[in-house]
């Protein structure tokens, strides 16, 4: 009996030490294991410490970064703001320019115009001016024709057949253009000095507008000859020159103490120089 309940105390006994063994090897074990988590938990806490100021900073940078960009926001805004108010006034520059520039070739286009019309109203003048002359040149040459044709010729008072005779102006002058002979117009008045006419002198001594007739003197080679009464278109001829060559005079108009005419010398007479 008593080994038999000394067994089992010697049992009971050793299940006891095998739990207390076992309660101290997990106490051990949690002690060991609460250490490593303890541990743990220390480093994890040191990581979540510096993630926290790693935090911090990026949040600082980030609102640093946030400043910078709303400050080049509102530059860049400013500066946009300003090319745009400067891109605004330079278009509206360049439209008044083109305004003005339409303005100036609306203008020219109608100076243009007006300048055109002008034109064309001139040319137009010009083309019934041309007809004019064109009719003013054919009623001249018809004038001409006649006046050839009424153009005589006459003994003149030394009884020699005159040349072709004008008895006004534009008869003269076609006798100027057929170029046969020397022709000079003169106007003399009664009591005037000697007028020099080609290389002689005339000199008025009576005219009598109501008769037709006149008087005058003829200065040549160192002597004057005095040519009396003598009538309207009556060709008054005279030598002069060492070679003597004939020449004539004719009056055309008489008028109170006025006779106009001219004379009339060889192509190949000497002219003196008044």
């Amino acid at each position: 009996m008593e080994d038999k309940g000394y067994v089992e105390e010697r049992s009971v006994s050793g299940a006891l030490l095998a739990v207390v063994a076992v309660a101290l090897l997990t106490g051990l074990g949690g002690l060991v294991w609460c250490y490593s988590l303890q541990k743990d938990l220390g480093a994890a806490n040191q990581k979540l410490v510096a993630a926290d100021q790693k935090n911090v900073e990026l949040g600082q940078k980030l609102d640093a970064t946030n400043a910078r960009l709303r400050a080049a926001s509102e530059t860049l805004g400013q500066s946009v703001g300003m090319t745009q108010r400067q891109l605004e006034l330079k278009a509206q520059s360049i439209l008044a320019q083109q305004k003005q520039a339409q303005a100036k070739l609306e203008e020219a286009q109608a100076a243009t115009q007006k300048q055109i019309g002008a034109v064309s109203n001139e040319v137009s003048s010009v083309k019934t001016d041309v007809g004019g002359v064109k009719t003013d040149v054919a009623a001249t040459k018809t004038d001409l024709e006649e006046t050839k044709t009424k153009l005589t010729r006459v003994v003149g008072d030394a009884g020699v057949m005159s040349g072709l005779i004008a008895t006004n102006h534009d008869e003269l002058e076609v006798l100027k253009h057929k170029g046969d002979r020397n022709y000079y117009e003169f106007s003399l008045q009664k009591g005037q000095q000697p007028l020099l006419l080609s290389t002689i002198k005339l000199q008025l001594k009576k005219a009598d507008q109501k008769h037709s007739r006149y008087t005058l003197n003829v200065s040549a080679d160192d002597r004057t000859i005095e040519k009396k009464d003598k009538g309207l278109d009556e060709p008054v001829q005279f030598y002069t020159g060492k070679d003597p060559v004939l020449y004539e005079l004719v009056v055309n108009s008489i008028d109170k103490n006025k006779v106009s005419g001219y004379l009339s010398t060889p192509k190949n007479g000497k002219t003196a120089t008044p």
